[in-house]
């Protein structure tokens, strides 16, 4: 359930604006799932949140909920009509080779 005063034509330029270089990790065919060259450490703040794989595994989680991923492909769904609040800290890792 989206917020019908959702602009994504504003969304995508201020994402542009305010993270540059984000945009090149998301796949266009798939909203919302990308992958990134880090190791990411996340805590579901509140609400909940669903987490999907590249392998067609879902993860639902929930306030307090902790997740620390490596470098996989992922999105993140809000299935539920209330907002949910995620923070992340993602550190760099160098490319093997």
């Amino acid at each position: 359930m989206g917020d019908p005063a959702f602009d994504p034509v504003a969304f995508g330029q201020e994402q542009l604006a305010q993270s540059p270089g984000i945009a090149e990790y998301m796949e266009i065919e798939n909203p919302g799932v990308h992958t990134t060259p880090t190791v990411d450490y996340g805590i579901v703040l509140n609400g909940e949140v669903t987490l999907e794989l590249d392998d067609g595994a879902l993860t639902r989680l929930a306030t307090g909920d902790i997740v620390v991923q490596n470098g996989t492909r992922h999105g993140w769904r809000n299935h539920s009509d209330r907002p949910v609040t995620l923070a992340f800290v993602l550190i760099g890792v160098p490319a093997e080779g």
